[in-house]
């Protein structure tokens, strides 16, 4: 097994870690730990919330989750030997649960509190609770599911340079001043409150918080990116920034659909991971790279019978848009969420469903004016029941009445 060079010990609040965790990014939080290249490793983490979220049937502590204080990162940790301009490079060699804490949750986020893709259609918070069986998931609050995760961290990348880093803040705040008092808000600026930047303390604090990137967004260097197929066996090319390329990770999860569209859409879990980094000197300039890739896993569930939802770029109203994508995801989550609550699922049940489960969106088509086309496929063995239409029609065979996702008390 890999050492490992960073724990958590998950009967400890984030501030009582050794070392200490971080949740904005910063050029200037110091390193916890120091790798050579070729070296393999194990990073532990907590959830993205530091432990907030319970293993209950009430979504009080969605409703109630402090987000200031998230993403919860472990690191930054130096890769001896690597400077600004280099290409890091980072395998994923295993993921999992910690032991004796095999759960996650997904949140349905109120839209006063981080909000979600359909904040508008779903605005409450809401909760599931998920049971890990080995490579598979199961859900107390949504019966007839069962499904193999695609494990991933949903956060990983190097610090910003502090040129960088006032350039995302610069765009950010054009943003958010284009219609400040939006809920959600367009964009998070720096904020003071509920910050952490390791070890970092007293005034040197003080004057990073006032800068220090939020880490909601995915950015260049990676980050909040939640793309699902960095998994097991994946590649990971990122720019370095910064001397020894401070690599940071947190957000693990179990499973995920493309989009993780309720927000806290994951089956989000603390766990650890193994890692193996090398180094392409000067491959920035060398291939042109500006902005992380990555080389996916060969590690897939082999769901090869799906359901596929089409959506085009034309609103709930009738409103044409032009090459929109966005509406046009939209639409074609709002197509497969109707047609599941046919077998008696819950909307909030079924919105989580496309959220968290292996389910596959992608654009068809950006070229056919005036519509974009997008579809999501959902796997059909993924579910205790026939799922496909046929002439009998549908039959309701779950009873959200009996068990639907956990409400706030």
């Amino acid at each position: 097994m890999p050492k490992s060079i960073i724990t958590v010990d998950m009967n400890k609040a984030p501030r009582d870690q050794d070392p200490l965790p971080h949740n904005r990014w910063h050029p200037d939080i110091p390193n916890v730990a120091s790798v050579k290249p070729g070296e393999e490793f194990r990073v532990e983490t907590m959830d993205w919330t530091g432990g907030q979220i319970k293993n209950d049937d009430s979504a009080n502590d969605i409703r109630d989750c402090d987000l200031t204080p998230c993403h919860h990162l472990f690191g930054p940790i130096e890769v001896q030997g690597a400077e600004p301009g280099d290409i890091l490079v980072v395998d994923i060699l295993d993921i999992g649960a910690h032991r004796g804490d095999e759960w996650g949750y997904t949140g349905i986020f109120s839209t006063e509190n981080g909000g979600g893709f359909l904040t508008d259609v779903y605005p409450e918070a809401r909760k599931a609770i998920w049971d890990f069986h080995g490579i598979y998931a199961t859900s107390r609050h949504i019966p007839g599911v069962r499904f193999a995760g695609i494990t991933h961290p949903g956060l990983i990348g190097c610090a910003p340079s502090h040129s960088l880093l006032a350039e995302w803040n610069r765009r950010e705040a054009e943003l958010i001043a284009t219609d400040p008092d939006r809920v959600p808000p367009l964009a998070l600026p720096p904020l003071e409150t509920g910050i952490m930047l390791g070890s970092m303390s007293g005034a040197e604090l003080s004057k990073a918080a006032q800068e220090a990137a939020r880490t909601i967004p995915p950015r260049e260097h990676g980050g909040n990116c939640d793309i699902k197929n960095i998994s097991r066996g994946s590649r990971i090319y990122f720019p370095v920034y910064v001397p020894g390329a401070k690599l940071s990770m947190g957000d693990y999860h179990f499973s995920q659909g493309d989009g993780e569209i309720t927000f806290c859409g994951a089956i989000e879990m603390a766990g650890w991971m193994d890692l193996h980094v090398d180094l392409i000197k000067g491959g920035c300039e060398r291939y042109g790279i500006e902005q992380a890739m990555f080389k996916v896993s060969p590690v897939d569930p082999q769901y090869s019978d799906c359901l596929v939802f089409e959506g085009i770029g034309v609103g709930e109203d009738g409103k044409q848009y032009y090459n929109d994508v966005t509406i046009a995801y939209r639409r074609a989550c709002l197509n497969a969420i109707e047609y599941l609550k046919n077998f008696g699922y819950s909307g909030e049940q079924a919105y989580t469903i496309l959220s968290c489960a292996p389910v596959e969106g992608r654009v068809g088509g950006v070229v056919d004016i005036p519509n974009a086309c997008v579809s999501i496929a959902i796997p059909c063995e993924m579910f205790e029941f026939d799922i496909k239409p046929n002439a009998q029609g549908p039959r309701k065979v779950v009873d959200s009445s009996a068990a639907d996702l956990a409400r706030c008390t």
